[in-house]
């Protein structure tokens, strides 16, 4: 894939804004173990759920998931768990793992470069600087001459603790793209780092005495 062209702008925190796409918060089993499926969809049931409500619930979850509805299927799995058939509250459970696994793919599994970079610098914004680390890595997996991607990982890094990494990733930014130098001098986030080696003698090759 070729790599995409970025603007001259340069990469400071301010461009860092766009917070991740959280999924979105599943329903606590309590508040669906009053749900029994139906054509139109869920209505309440009597509680305690009963052997019918329960295996209604799982035969409306599985026609949910078979739909990859897996956020809807996961909330009646959770109530198909908790009813008194253990064969089928255990059925339930190994679905509602699967949901679990399916879910977290379908929210890491991205399609460019970009969208890893996008999300990174998203997690950069919340510190969570390890996950962040984990996405950078991957986009630069695609576009592995992606300037900007070496500096936001450099960024990540630095903030995450990793020194040397931080070090390696900003001078590989700095190899490709020269302007990286000058944006890394202005960065806040590097600021710590700036007068200490190896950062100086890369930020500032030119000062006499380095």
């Amino acid at each position: 894939m070729a790599d995409k062209k970025k603007s001259s702008d340069p990469k400071t925190t301010e461009r860092r804004m766009t917070k991740p796409q959280a999924p979105t918060s599943v329903k606590s089993s309590e508040s669906v173990r009053g749900k029994q499926a139906t054509g139109e969809g869920a209505v309440a049931v009597a509680q305690p759920i009963n052997s019918q409500s329960q295996l209604s619930a799982f035969e409306a979850a599985m026609k949910l998931f078979h739909a990859r509805k897996l956020r809807e299927a996961r909330d009646l799995f959770a109530a198909a768990a908790e009813g008194p058939e253990r064969d089928v509250a255990q059925r339930a459970r190994l679905h509602i793992a699967m949901c679990d696994r399916r879910l977290e793919k379908a929210i890491v599994n991205f399609g460019s470069a970009e969208d890893y970079y996008n999300y990174g610098v998203a997690l950069i914004n919340t510190r969570n600087f390890a996950e962040a680390k984990v996405h950078l890595q991957r986009g630069l997996e695609i576009a592995p001459k992606a300037d900007h991607i070496h500096y936001a990982l450099a960024l990540a890094q630095a903030l995450g603790g990793d020194s040397n990494g931080a070090f390696e990733s900003l001078k590989r930014a700095i190899e490709l793209e020269p302007r990286n130098r000058t944006i890394a001098r202005q960065d806040a986030d590097f600021a710590p780092l700036a007068n200490q080696p190896p950062f100086d003698a890369l930020l500032y090759p030119d000062k006499k005495g380095w």
